[in-house]
């Protein structure tokens, strides 16, 4: 089974309050799942690892085999797909978990959009964060 996973982190200062975010839907745009979940203080970038990692979790607990990452961050696509180098000693674990949970799906790929693409996952993050 495929699922596009579309992920978003998001820190209100940087660092500051943070706040993570995951639609699980079919290629055809139906949700399956959503989650949100405040994370305490940390930075953007961190955020939108957690983010990720929430939404493979979800991914792989509606048992898709193959998965689709849709985010806004072009760093952690790009350090995904090994275009960019993990240079920050705080996200290498972060990223060496995502590769891990990709490593589980038959096929996988990510790709950064716009905000305005990804506004579902955006908004369950600034939910999130405002609700505290």
């Amino acid at each position: 089974m495929k699922v596009v996973v579309h992920v978003d982190g998001g820190a209100r200062g940087n660092p500051g309050p943070a706040a993570i975010g995951a639609v699980v839907s079919t290629p055809d745009g139906d949700v399956l799942d959503e989650a949100s979940a405040r994370i305490g203080e940390t930075t953007n970038n961190v955020a939108e690892y957690r983010a990720l990692l929430l939404g493979l979790q979800r991914a792989r607990a509606l048992g898709a085999t193959e998965v689709e990452v849709v985010n806004d961050s072009e760093l952690v696509a790009r350090q995904l797909s090994g275009q960019y180098k993990v240079k920050h000693a705080g996200l290498r674990p972060l990223h060496a978990q995502a590769r891990a949970q990709l490593a589980e799906f038959d096929r996988w790929s990510v790709r950064s959009v716009p905000r305005a693409r990804n506004a579902r996952a955006d908004a369950l993050v600034n939910e999130a964060l405002d609700a505290a």
